[in-house]
């Protein structure tokens, strides 16, 4: 079996964060012909495990994971990136005669590799200084209206509290004139050569999921997520609030209360609605794509019914 091959088959397991993803894969690992391929734009990063929900050692030497711990927190990491290693991995394991499985949450990574890259361009720093300026000026909600005016589609895929996704909006259409909506429908398709199977983890519940959530964050705190992100800022000084990996959901709630800006009891409610945002924002993608299978996470049958829909894939 190579890249080529026409029967050559590759599987995307997506959901929102706390939807079970990483233990069904796991228990996949053990019955089924695949390799796991994170698909998490948190995962990349090392040193980062507690608020990141990283696989453990235990976990990762039962079933280990491609695209996890590969750069240092002061780095960054992009859809194209994802993109290039995905389809040598892919290449990889095909040739091995294995199956890749992609487990994640980052839509956008799955949209990248499905689809192809929409041509955006690169972050520009004086563009960036330029937005966070005015951001410290008006708001981010403010900012969040002004693309509204410019880019209605993406804004309503965004909260207003979503610094990162609308700064990039607001980026693209400083660099381009156009709005990240209309470079998106511009792109051309590059046709993945695989058959795909889309399997997505939705709750029938949404309150079942917004209280495992809460409770994961709260376990995260009490495994010491604190005194993570205390030890990132002192092993990599040149780490900031605006650095690409503290901008994930909880490491930027944590920074803040680092900072003195609200206490530890503020800390958790805000890092459990920034979750539930993420979970929120991760659900939209879901329902906008095309060809998945869903299947109820909150199901007690849950991983024995993505066992049975892979099967029947791989042997089909």
């Amino acid at each position: 079996m190579n890249l080529t091959t026409a029967h050559a088959k590759a599987i995307f397991l997506m959901g929102p964060t706390a939807s079970g993803k990483t233990g069904a894969a796991v228990e996949l690992i053990s019955k089924l012909p695949v390799e796991i391929i994170s698909v998490d734009s948190a995962l990349v990063y090392r040193d980062m495990n507690i608020g990141t929900a990283k696989p453990d050692a235990e976990i990762l030497a039962k079933a280990p994971h491609h695209l996890i711990d590969i750069i240092e927190p002061t780095s960054a990491y992009s859809a194209a990136n994802f993109r290039s290693d995905a389809l040598r991995l892919m290449a990889d394991i095909t040739s091995r005669g294995k199956i890749p499985l992609f487990v994640g949450g980052t839509m956008l990574y799955f949209k990248a590799l499905q689809g192809g890259l929409s041509g955006l361009p690169e972050a520009d720093p004086s563009t960036r200084a330029k937005l966070d300026t005015e951001a410290a000026q008006v708001g981010w909600p403010a900012m969040h209206k002004k693309l509204a005016a410019l880019d209605p589609e993406t804004a309503a895929r965004l909260e207003p509290n979503d610094t990162q996704r609308i700064q990039r909006a607001l980026e693209v259409y400083a660099i381009t004139g156009e709005t990240m909506t209309s470079l998106f429908a511009k792109q051309t398709s590059e046709v993945l050569p695989y058959r795909l199977l889309k399997i997505a983890l939705v709750p029938s519940d949404r309150q079942v999921l917004h209280q495992r959530i809460e409770l994961r964050f709260e376990q995260m705190l009490q495994n010491g997520l604190v005194d993570e992100v205390r030890a990132l800022m002192e092993k990599y000084p040149s780490l900031t609030a605006d650095s690409t990996s503290m901008r994930c959901v909880g490491y930027r709630q944590v920074l803040e209360h680092l900072n003195g800006d609200y206490g530890a009891a503020e800390l958790c409610d805000r890092g459990i609605f920034a979750t539930r945002q993420l979970a929120k924002r991760q659900l939209t993608w879901l329902r906008g794509m095309d060809d998945i299978v869903a299947l109820d996470c909150l199901d007690a049958n849950l991983n024995e019914s993505i066992f049975n829909e892979i099967n029947q894939f791989i042997i089909s």
